[in-house]
């Protein structure tokens, strides 16, 4: 069912079509050169062929961090995490939100502190989650806990606007 949806949807093939071919000719055969038509109703709408960038990254390593947070041209967001806290599970997708209407003037970095404890004990960390708005590698502002998208969006316009 999946793939004759697949098929449907790429080709413009519809599943009467794909139930009437002979099992010797391939579904893809209509496909194989698009028409113009089918291209501008398609390719819009397929996730991989997307060129948005990520708001977020996770961080892998101290290098990383230096790499991506502290040399970083734009205003970063660190998001001091942890998998075990319900309270990071709520805030992280609030703190996405916030920084995808922002439209590339600023970033997020995603910290794990049970995987980077040294990072978190560098930037005194001892409560998830913690974030801090950081900008050409100084730490401009930070909170503890959750906030409310109101709250974020203001917090975010703030390092923007510094």
């Amino acid at each position: 069912m999946a793939f004759r949806l697949l098929v449907r949807r790429v080709c413009g093939v519809s599943v009467r079509d794909l139930q009437r071919l002979p099992a010797s000719v391939s579904p893809f055969s209509s496909c194989l050169i698009p028409s113009p038509a089918l291209l501008s109703r398609s390719l819009p709408s397929l996730p991989l062929l997307s060129s948005r960038r990520s708001v977020s990254f996770s961080v892998q390593d101290h290098d990383d961090f230096t790499e991506r947070v502290i040399n970083s041209q734009l205003p970063v967001l660190i998001d001091f995490h942890a998998q075990w806290c319900g309270p990071c599970k709520i805030l992280g997708p609030r703190l996405e939100k916030a920084i995808a209407k922002q439209k590339g003037r600023v970033t997020m970095a995603k910290v794990d502190i049970d995987e980077h404890t040294d990072l978190a004990i560098e930037y005194g960390v001892s409560a998830v989650p913690t974030v801090i708005a950081m900008r050409g590698g100084d730490v401009i502002d930070q909170f503890v806990g959750i906030k409310d998208e109101d709250q974020l969006d203001s917090f975010v316009e703030k390092l923007i606007g510094q």
